[in-house]
């Protein structure tokens, strides 16, 4: 019996004792002088569970914008996903970050993407972020864009005709991730057989879930699923990169015909060219950003359309206006029919400023001040769109879904934030205007809709997705 009592007494020191270990490591965090007003909340987790609860109940923003109202400040501290951090609230806030990237801040990625994208061990996200920045921009200008206009109104015109004509009832999410991402894959791999698409668009689904999930690599886990989905996916782009050298070489492909073949002709200041891991991953992280949030915003875009009739009207109204100037037949939209978009261009400007993506986050590369509270090196800093998209000092009655906010001068700078800003800023934002576009257009042609679920709520898990994914029912227009 005395063995037993000292066996409890030593198991309860040892846990005490590993418990203050815990406290005391996670409040040092937080002793620095001049903090910003906030809260460090629970030992390791922090504040986390009460964010991931309101993305849960589709109400994200409110756990930034109640802590911008208790501190009155718009910079608070908080330790989300075990990582102290400063939150950035408000214009003000917008534009210190956006002005100093790369200055006092570095992009930020979770340390468990490196078992999603392993070339991510040889060179760090960061480097191929940048890397793949000096990329893009010949595919991504506006010269580039118009060459795309007329693809993506094929892509578009097939998506539609196999996947929602002749439908009754269809529910939306689903089918525009798939449009997204054939999309993608005909623009950067030039693959267009459908059966291949499919092939990939699975595990591809995974590996997105994977990115945004609770990093528990374990055996039936999302990441654990997506690390064998993304093994999967690789192999496959070994064998197109493989096929694409050999087309290359023998003048079956175009050194311009799409992403994959400027990667594998491009070399850096150094002379040095991409190895095919990291081609792979590069492309494999292109597909994922070009697809899960235009994807969720297209699928907004058909829920405020259904949701408010007038709306509708305006955007079909424009859009046919575009469609009889064409000739019978197969004429493809162009450059100038994606000009005269105005309205429409609006209404997706105020779906972004309701549905913006997930809070970015960078790291502090040294310590600073912003509003005289310090901000130490190494921590995390959070901006959130919704602190300014949803703040009715920017946007009057910002709940009311109202595209003439972006008529005129539009919005103040720094207000309006869906795709980031400065060195930052999303290199594909117009590559996914261009995409939602030709979306909309080639859905208001076709039918009128209205939802089959009168309330459906907006989760947050982490990137803004229709709980039901949106079913409608479909009208289709009478010749």
């Amino acid at each position: 019996m005395q063995n037993f009592y000292l066996s409890l007494l030593f198991s309860v020191f040892f846990i005490t004792f590993f418990i203050s270990i815990i406290v005391h490591k996670h409040r040092s965090k937080f002793k620095h002088p001049n903090l910003p007003p906030g809260s460090s909340g629970l030992p390791y987790i922090g504040e986390t569970l009460e964010l991931l609860v309101t993305g849960c109940k589709g109400h994200p923003q409110k756990f930034f914008l109640d802590r911008k109202a208790k501190y009155a400040s718009e910079v608070f501290k908080t330790n989300l996903f075990c990582q102290p951090a400063a939150v950035f609230c408000g214009a003000a806030g917008n534009k210190f970050l956006f002005s100093n990237e790369n200055k006092v801040l570095k992009a930020w990625y979770p340390d468990f993407v490196c078992k999603i994208f392993p070339s991510s061990v040889q060179r760090s996200l960061i480097e191929q972020v940048d890397r793949l920045r000096t990329l893009l921009p010949e595919f991504l200008r506006p010269d580039a864009l118009k060459r795309y206009v007329g693809i993506f109104d094929t892509v578009a015109g097939r998506h539609f005709a196999s996947e929602w004509e002749n439908k009754d009832v269809v529910v939306v999410f689903p089918l525009t991730k798939s449009f997204t991402f054939g999309l993608a894959c005909s623009l950067f791999l030039s693959i267009e057989d459908p059966d291949h698409i499919a092939k990939l668009a699975s595990p591809f689904n995974l590996v997105v879930s994977g990115i945004f999930s609770i990093p528990i690599d374990l055996p039936g886990t999302p990441l654990n699923r997506a690390i064998k989905a993304s093994n999967f996916i690789r192999t496959e782009l070994f064998a197109i990169i493989k096929r694409r050298k050999k087309d290359l070489a023998e003048g079956k492909a175009s050194p311009k015909q799409d992403i994959l073949s400027h990667m594998l002709l491009a070399c850096d200041e150094k002379g040095s060219f991409m190895n095919e891991l990291n081609i792979a991953d590069t492309i494999l992280a292109l597909l994922a950003s070009a697809h899960e949030s235009t994807s969720a915003a297209c699928a907004f875009i058909v829920k405020y359309l259904a949701e408010l009739p007038h709306i509708y009207e305006g955007v079909y109204k424009e859009q046919m206006e575009i469609s009889e100037t064409k000739a019978p037949g197969d004429e493809l939209l162009n450059w100038n029919d994606i000009q005269k978009m105005g309205y429409s261009r609006n209404v997706i400007r105020e779906v972004l400023r309701l549905c913006p993506t997930f809070p970015n986050v960078r790291e502090a590369i040294h310590e600073f001040y912003f509003n005289g509270f310090l901000i130490p090196k190494g921590w995390k800093v959070y901006w959130n769109a919704n602190s300014t998209h949803r703040n009715p000092e920017y946007f009057p009655e910002p709940e009311r879904f109202d595209p003439s906010r972006f008529e005129g001068t539009g919005p103040a700078p720094y207000t309006f934030v869906p795709f980031g800003g400065g060195p930052m800023m999303c290199p594909g934002q117009g590559f996914a205007r261009l995409e939602m576009l030709v979306f909309m257009h080639n859905l208001v042609k076709r039918f009128k809709f209205d939802k089959f679920v009168a309330e459906e709520k907006i989760m947050f898990s982490p990137m803004p997705i229709p709980e039901k994914g949106v079913p409608i029912r479909l009208f289709p227009h009478r010749p």
